[in-house]
């Protein structure tokens, strides 16, 4: 099935849009090492592509004095806190304590005053306290960056919209390992449960109330 194939498919019962909120955050999920260094089994050369756009929407995000929240992977020795989900997926070994695959890279690293949110599962919501936190800054909705586009960025963009927040997921700001999978993704993203935008729409909502 084609694109205009899959559009025709899903008109009328899938094809809503979501107005953008008032005050946004930027969430960079998972953008470490373990997917940028060659050797890593998460490593595709298709991410250092999106971490491009991702710093430039860090500087802009920062430069405009909205919210930038960093997540991360961390697991104890032996995975004991990753549950079925480590177990699943061989490759989380790259997020035990003490790995340097887990690592911020150079040219992307918190600063200090910037969220940073460590998980164990795929969502960026799960488990954590970021639904309180963004909350208590009055944010309102959120733009979607990282990695991998098929995981934890679409599992953090639904729940996102479940706990109340609007999802716009910058689709050049996220990466997967293959494009078809990519393209998948990101559309049935934009069909069901977010507004999945380029770069330019991005920076706009950056600066939409400055």
């Amino acid at each position: 099935m084609n694109t205009d194939d899959r559009l025709e498919n899903y008109a009328g019962a899938f094809d809503g849009h979501l107005p953008p909120g008032a005050k946004p955050a930027l969430l960079v999920i998972d953008v470490v090492t373990a997917y940028l260094e060659p050797g890593s089994p998460l490593y595709d050369p298709a991410f250092a592509a999106a971490l491009t756009v991702i710093e430039r929407l860090v500087a802009a995000a920062r430069a405009a004095r909205i919210a930038v929240v960093f997540t991360n992977v961390a697991y104890g020795k032996g995975g004991i806190d990753g549950g079925w989900f480590y177990r699943k997926v061989p490759s989380l070994k790259c997020f035990e304590a003490g790995s340097p695959l887990g690592r911020f890279p150079a040219s992307l690293q918190p600063r200090e005053g910037e969220i940073l949110v460590t998980k164990q599962y795929a969502s960026a919501f799960f488990g954590t306290s970021l639904a309180s936190t963004l909350r208590a800054g009055g944010i309102d909705s959120v733009l979607v960056t990282g990695f991998s586009t098929s995981g934890c960025v679409r599992a953090s963009a639904l729940d996102a919209l479940q706990h109340g927040f609007i999802p716009h997921v910058v689709a050049p700001a996220c990466g997967d390992r293959h494009a078809a999978v990519q393209d998948a993704n990101l559309f049935d993203l934009q069909a069901k449960y977010a507004e999945v935008i380029d770069e330019a729409q991005a920076l706009a909502l950056i600066g939409l109330d400055r």
